[in-house]
């Protein structure tokens, strides 16, 4: 089993109920990090996560990113609990279908959805966590992106794969640009993950069709991605600041 120190480190985790940021907070707690874990709906999970790692004096936190003064209240909140933020792990996300085939006013009100909650709720917590890093020596930012940005989407799925596009960027722009203030920014680029919201996927469109487009036999899990996200947390990766690291089974080799 992998061993990492994350003990004394504060963590703000966004989307921790479920799939990805579940397994991730999980991992993190058992590392003996101290976590926020952030829910929009699913509070029984996320109170599952804090009996369960009652050491860690990691809390459960409300919060609807789509909207912005909640996105504020949110950190605000886990600010004042915890007195400081060492890393935020910006996973929250929705993966909307909104085919072009649609009414263009329904398509761009999903397009806005999935704006407000996968890309300005992160680039407001992004600029709320640089003010509260700078002054406090530094700090770690770990953005959840996909494989949509490099290879592409199918057209059903045109305001995910964009909004997955501005924060890669937003990444690669926050490692260059406070790398001296110590402020320290990673990119993981999952594929295809055998998460709740996959298994939608699955169910419509047969697990075979997922199978035949990765290198490898099994679809990549969220416990394949916790210790990577570990590792950027822990320090340990801190000169690979700004770059995205691929996790997608071999779908896509860049």
């Amino acid at each position: 089993m992998i061993q990492i120190d994350l003990k004394g480190k504060t963590i703000l985790l966004t989307g921790a109920s479920d799939g990805i940021g579940k397994t991730t907070a999980d991992f993190l707690m058992k590392m003996s990090a101290r976590v926020a874990i952030h829910y929009n709906s699913n509070k029984a999970s996320a109170q599952e996560l804090v009996i369960k790692y009652p050491e860690t004096e990691s809390k459960a936190f409300k919060a609807d990113l789509s909207k912005e003064d909640e996105v504020y209240r949110l950190f605000n909140e886990v600010k004042n609990t915890f007195g400081s933020i060492d890393i935020i792990i910006l996973n929250a996300g929705v993966f909307l279908s909104h085919s072009t085939t649609t009414n263009t006013q329904k398509w761009f009100s999903v397009w806005k959805k999935t704006m407000d909650i996968n890309l300005h709720s992160v680039g407001l917590l992004t600029k709320l966590g640089i003010d509260h890093f700078v002054p406090n020596r530094g700090g770690t930012f770990v953005y959840v992106g996909s494989r949509a940005v490099f290879r592409g989407e199918t057209e059903e799925y045109l305001g995910y794969a964009a909004s997955k596009g501005g924060i890669v960027s937003l990444a690669r722009s926050v490692a260059r640009s406070f790398g001296k203030q110590n402020i320290k920014s990673f990119v993981v680029s999952p594929g295809f993950t055998r998460t709740q919201m996959a298994e939608r996927f699955i169910k419509d469109h047969g697990e075979q069709q997922v199978l035949d487009e990765i290198a490898l036999h099994q679809l990549t899990t969220p416990e394949d991605i916790a210790p990577l996200i570990g590792m950027m947390c822990s320090g340990l990766m801190d000169h690979a600041t700004g770059a995205t690291i691929d996790i997608n089974a071999g779908s896509h080799i860049r």
